[in-house]
């Protein structure tokens, strides 16, 4: 797999899990989180029975792929036996991998409580249930089928949950379904600002993407992730830079699953340095070459300008966070400005300097 010594989440993680305790993560992506909670997982089931014993719930369809791919990687020598469930994907194929026995259930809430509710998927035996990215889930309005899901597994689990931030929402779910949780925080907020070189530029919104050119034709190397705040902008700036020559793949919730993958497989290969997507979208990815971060429309608030940044600098690699601050983000920007004080610098683009 490729690792030689733990990360801090890692090094917290892992011997808690394996004492069987239950705990809260504090951690951004992009710290070896999955395989904090994978690698204690892969050691803890047992091969010889049929029934699930750990389920993961994620946000994203992509997350999903992520971390059971991970998951195989560390429990390919034990046999460990994964099925990975979300929409957008014939819910028939997983009907038949869940018919067959699985180990290890990974998936989103909303098709795991399809399952549930078809009969397919019985958590009577579930030890370990892992909850990764719990306020992007809840964000997304996942709340309510996270509790119905957890409602059918025994009382006496093991539960642990990740989360990048913790509004009170999570610390309600925590006291509801974890026992006396371990708290673990690595890799706060100021640490990840502090790997990223973050810059922001004043521009109209007529002239953004004269500027976003100016941006792309600066970097020298790495790949390039764009947010937009919606699906629609998405899809306009991605044909915009199409039109303009840039090789550039668009990823957001309307595409169809078979769509994301060719998107995600273009980007994952290099054979174009240009991602644009929406925050739900791109959460979770984990693309070590993603060397910019450009958001192309302001982040409303600074748990989202930390999700967002959280893409590059991974593992400690260095990594640049690029924000457009036009006419109207002044308002929504201003706390975010304050919040980061020195670590976020003021720009000036050639457009405006000729």
């Amino acid at each position: 797999m490729g690792y030689t010594e733990p990360t801090g989440i890692q090094a917290e993680v892992i011997p808690s899990m394996l004492e069987g305790k239950d705990l809260v993560g504090q951690a951004q992506t992009g710290t070896g989180k999955t395989a904090a909670f994978g690698i204690p997982l892969s050691e803890m089931i047992d091969t010889r029975e049929r029934g699930v014993q750990a389920l993961v719930m994620v946000p994203t369809r992509e997350l999903a792929q992520q971390v059971s791919n991970e998951l195989l990687k560390l429990g390919r020598s034990r046999g460990i036996r994964i099925c990975t469930v979300y929409g957008g994907q014939p819910i028939d194929r997983q009907i038949r991998e869940l018919d067959r026995g699985v180990n290890i259930v990974v998936g989103t809430p909303g098709r795991m409580l399809d399952h549930l509710r078809r009969g397919t998927l019985d958590l009577g035996e579930v030890k370990i249930a892992v909850l990764d990215e719990a306020d992007e889930m809840l964000d997304i309005g996942f709340a309510p089928d996270i509790e119905s899901i957890l409602g059918q597994t025994p009382r006496e689990r093991q539960t642990v949950l990740f989360s990048a931030t913790m509004p009170n929402t999570i610390r309600r779910m925590v006291s509801k379904h974890l026992r006396n949780p371990l708290w673990v925080r690595v890799g706060g907020d100021a640490q990840t600002v502090a790997a990223v070189k973050q810059i922001y530029y004043e521009v109209a919104v007529r002239d953004r993407n004269a500027s976003l050119e100016e941006i792309i034709r600066a970097k020298e190397e790495g790949q390039t992730l764009i947010f937009c705040r919606t699906q629609r902008g998405v899809e306009k700036l991605a044909t915009y830079l199409d039109q303009r020559g840039y090789p550039v793949q668009a990823i957001h919730g309307g595409l169809n699953q078979s769509q994301r993958n060719r998107a995600m497989q273009a980007f994952r290969s290099g054979s174009c340095d240009l991602l644009v997507a929406t925050n739900v979208a791109a959460r979770g990815l984990d693309i070590p070459a993603v060397s910019q971060v450009v958001n192309y429309d302001s982040p409303q608030n600074i748990e989202e300008y930390l999700h967002r940044i959280g893409r590059t600098a991974r593992m400690g690699r260095e990594g640049a966070a690029v924000t457009f601050v036009s006419e109207w983000d002044y308002e929504a920007f201003e706390p975010i400005r304050r919040h980061l004080g020195k670590l976020l610098e003021r720009g000036k683009l050639s457009i405006y300097y000729r």
